[in-house]
């Protein structure tokens, strides 16, 4: 993994993690921070949705939160 994973590198970023940290909290009534700890501690938020964020933030809502729910599946994880 290299470092720039590891950090958002720009607002276009941030505003994409916020936009998939908050629907998913609202698909499935939980907490924003509760979502956005699931994904930070199980190396989803950077190591999926910002490293991928050139070819995710072009699809739409309903793919986005279905892919990242995947991966959410493949770790073993539930929300």
């Amino acid at each position: 993994m290299n470092e720039q994973n590891n950090s958002i590198q720009n607002n276009a970023e941030l505003e994409f993690a916020v936009f998939c940290i908050e629907n998913l909290a609202s698909k499935y009534n939980k907490d924003a921070t509760y979502i956005y700890s699931l994904l930070k501690n199980n190396n989803i938020l950077y190591d999926y949705i910002i490293s991928c964020y050139d070819f995710l933030h072009t699809q739409d809502k309903l793919y986005i939160l279905e892919d990242i729910e995947s991966v959410i599946r493949e770790k073993g994880l539930a929300i």
